[in-house]
C-alpha cells in the first residue's frame, strides 16, 4: 500500500470554448516572464536600462524555441518520420518535446541579434540573466507533469508519481519523478548563480557560464534515471553526453576568461534617445543628410570668399607693380 505519491492531472489542457488553453505552454510562458522580469532587475542593478532585457528577449525567446524544437525532433526523429508517424507532428510544440541544449544555441544566437541592433556585450546582458533562466527552466519543467512525460525508473518511493495514461507507450504505475527532482536542481542552480555573483562580481559571460555548468551536473544524473526511449552511445544516453561536453566547455570558459578579462565589465548603453527623443533611424539618416548638406554648402561659400579674397589680392599686388613701373619710367626720363 502506497504511503503517499503524486498524482498527475487528468488533463493538460483546458477549453475556453474552441480555444485550447495548454499548461505547457502556460508554464514556458510564465517561466518567459519571470526570466525577464528578474533579468530586467539585475540588469538595471549593473548600469543597463530599464526595457533592454526584454527588447533583446524578443529575439531570444522565440530563436530559443525553434531551437529547442529542432534539437528535440532531430535526436529523436523516429518519433515523427518512422512508419505510421506523421511528421507533421513535429510542429506540434504544444505537445512538448523542447530540447535544452538547442534552445541555449540558438537562443543565444537570437541574443547576439539583440544586443548587436542595441549595440551591448552580450556576455554582460547574459550573466544579467542566468538564474531567471534557471528559474524559468523551474517553472517550465511542470509542464512535463501536466503532459506526464518525461518519468524516471519504477520506484516505491513516498513521493513517487502516478502515472495514469496509457498512450504513446506509457504504463500506469509509479515512477521517480524526474520533473520534480530538475525543478528543484533549476532552483539550487538560480540561487548558486545570485549567490556567486554577488559574492565573486562574476563578469563577461561567466556567471552565465556558471548557469550552463552546474545545469550540466544536475542534467547528467536525471537523465541517467529516466526511461523514456532515447539513442544511447557507449551505454550512455545522448543528452548525458551532451551534458559533460557542455559542462566541459562552460568550465573551461570560466577559467579562461577570469585569467584574461578578470573583474566584472562596467555596463554602458549607447544613448539611442540622444537625438531628437528616439527617432527611428529612417528620421536620423535624413538628419544627417541635411547636416553634411549644409556642411558642404558652407564649405563651398568658404571656398568662394577665400577665392574672391585671393583674387581682390592679386590685382592688388599687380596694381602696385604697375605704379612702381611707372614711376621708375618717370625717373630715367
Amino acid at each position: 500500500m502506497e504511503i503517499a505519491f503524486i498524482p498527475s492531472p487528468s488533463r493538460g489542457v483546458l477549453h475556453l470554448g474552441p480555444i485550447p488553453l495548454r499548461a505547457y505552454a502556460f508554464c514556458i510562458i510564465i517561466g518567459v516572464f519571470v526570466a525577464v522580469w528578474l533579468g530586467n532587475k539585475r540588469w538595471v542593478a549593473r548600469g543597463g536600462r530599464t526595457g533592454t532585457v526584454a527588447d533583446i528577449a524578443v529575439w531570444a525567446v522565440p530563436f530559443g524555441l525553434v531551437g529547442g524544437r529542432l534539437y528535440h525532433v532531430i535526436t529523436d526523429y523516429e518519433l515523427y518520420f518512422s512508419e505510421g508517424r506523421d511528421w507533421v507532428d513535429a510542429f506540434k510544440i504544444w505537445e512538448g518535446g523542447l530540447g535544452i541544449w538547442g534552445a541555449i544555441a540558438l537562443g543565444a544566437l537570437g541574443a547576439w541579434i539583440g544586443c548587436r541592433r542595441r549595440g551591448i556585450p552580450l556576455p554582460a546582458w547574459a550573466d544579467a540573466v542566468a538564474p531567471g533562466i534557471a528559474f524559468a527552466q523551474a517553472i517550465g519543467r511542470w509542464g512535463n507533469w501536466f503532459n506526464q512525460e518525461l518519468y524516471g525508473r519504477a520506484t516505491d518511493v513516498p513521493w513517487a508519481l502516478h502515472i495514469t495514461s496509457s498512450t504513446d507507450g506509457r504504463v500506469p504505475g509509479y515512477y521517480h519523478p524526474t520533473f520534480l527532482y530538475e525543478s528543484l536542481w533549476c532552483i539550487g542552480v538560480g540561487l548558486l548563480v545570485l549567490w556567486a555573483d554577488r559574492r565573486f562580481k562574476l563578469g563577461h559571460g561567466r556567471a552565465f557560464a556558471l548557469y550552463v555548468a552546474a545545469y550540466c551536473v544536475g542534467r547528467g544524473w536525471i537523465e541517467y534515471m529516466r526511461v523514456d526511449d532515447a539513442h544511447h552511445i557507449l551505454g550512455l544516453r545522448l543528452n548525458d553526453w551532451t551534458a559533460m561536453g557542455v559542462f566541459v566547455l562552460a568550465v573551461l570558459y570560466i577559467v579562461i576568461s577570469s585569467r584574461l578579462r578578470p573583474g566584472r565589465e562596467e555596463v554602458v548603453e549607447p544613448d539611442v534617445d540622444a537625438s531628437g527623443g528616439g527617432d527611428s533611424e529612417d528620421e536620423r539618416a535624413v538628419a544627417g543628410d541635411s547636416v553634411d548638406l549644409d556642411k558642404a554648402g558652407d564649405a563651398e561659400g568658404e571656398g568662394a570668399v577665400e577665392s574672391a579674397e585671393s583674387t581682390e589680392s592679386v590685382e592688388a599686388a599687380e596694381s602696385v607693380t604697375e605704379t612702381e613701373a611707372e614711376a621708375e619710367a618717370a625717373k630715367k626720363s
